[in-house]
């Protein structure tokens, strides 16, 4: 799945506590691969996971980039994830506000949409 800088994407996957969370999305910051991460906590998931059915409380964290970094962003974050076999979901975004795309594009560039100035 790729794209241009220009169309903006999204990230889900959940994660088993929040300081996991935080340290894979400070990890896409500083790699330059997103421009910002939510972090939901609280979120009761229920799955099925090798023949059985379980619950668990972990927290949400969704990924803003662009397309032309998410197949990238998306292997990273599996990478980053504790879990053996992280549930990572990307996707392009079919619409968003003119600034939010402009900043979403910019990731990566000199003192846009990075935290690497």
């Amino acid at each position: 799945m790729s794209g241009t800088a220009e169309t903006p994407a999204l990230v889900w996957c959940p994660f088993p506590d929040e300081d996991s969370a935080l340290a894979a999305v400070n990890a896409l910051l500083d790699e330059g691969l997103a421009a910002c991460g939510n972090l939901l906590p609280g979120m009761t998931s229920v799955f099925v996971w090798n023949g059985e059915k379980d619950t668990a409380r972990e927290f949400g964290l969704l990924v803003k980039t662009n397309a032309a970094l998410l197949d990238r962003a998306v292997m990273r974050l599996a990478q980053l994830h504790p879990y053996e076999e992280p549930a990572v979901l990307g996707w392009h975004c079919d619409t968003a506000a003119p600034g939010t795309v402009a900043w979403l594009a910019g990731i990566g560039l000199p003192g846009i949409g990075s935290a690497n100035p």
